[in-house]
């Protein structure tokens, strides 16, 4: 069950700070909106060839919108975050000689969400004044601690979802740019983001 709760906040200040300063006054052909901040590019062939090849592997990911019931399917979903964060490190890599361009940073922006939700999951498994929860069947996480992982997993693919939107529009892929994973389109969910400086001091 999901409950539209936001159990956790992103923290892109960094990252949010680094796109406005490097890309905040340029005019470029392809307009790219991240939370508090949008600004336009002009991607070099490579990250196009990077960002196509990028949303073929990712977009059919069936932990970006599978539906979990237990924990065994918990225990899946994040293998299979960490594999996913496996495969953006490795384009991080290929695209070193491009670190400072946009598709490195979405590239960034969507490791960073996934450490942080992987973070957040954790924290959810350390209280040690938590009484023993005793295993039935497919359920060994307390009930709250799972929910709260479900809430979480939806912020984070709502996250990843968008994050592919921009990043296909760098690949020229005719794809919606609020969000490639289908339930997961829009605007993005401002209240899941921490309001970085440049904003909150408005």
């Amino acid at each position: 069950m999901r409950t539209g709760n936001i159990p956790f906040r992103f923290d892109m200040s960094d990252l949010l700070s680094r796109a406005k300063q490097r890309f905040g006054k340029h005019v470029g052909e392809v307009t790219l909106n991240l939370p508090f901040v949008s600004f336009a590019v002009s991607p070099k062939s490579k990250e196009r060839k990077v960002a196509q090849e990028l949303v073929i592997r990712l977009a059919d990911r069936r932990v970006l919108s599978a539906w979990e019931c237990c924990d065994n399917c918990i225990d899946d979903a994040l293998n299979s975050l960490r594999e996913i964060r496996g495969i953006l490190v490795d384009k991080q890599v290929e695209l070193a000689d491009l670190r400072d361009g946009p598709l490195y940073l979405l590239v960034e922006a969507m490791t960073l969400g996934i450490r942080q939700f992987l973070t957040f999951e954790e924290l959810l498994n350390s209280g040690n004044e938590a009484p023993p929860h005793p295993r039935f069947g497919d359920f060994h996480r307390p009930s709250d601690v799972r929910q709260a992982y479900f809430d979480g997993l939806e912020v984070l693919r709502g996250h990843i979802s968008r994050c592919l939107g921009q990043v296909a529009a760098i690949g020229g892929i005719d794809a919606p740019k609020d969000g490639l994973i289908v339930n997961y389109q829009g605007d993005w969910q401002i209240a899941a983001y921490q309001a970085p400086a440049l904003t909150a001091e408005k």
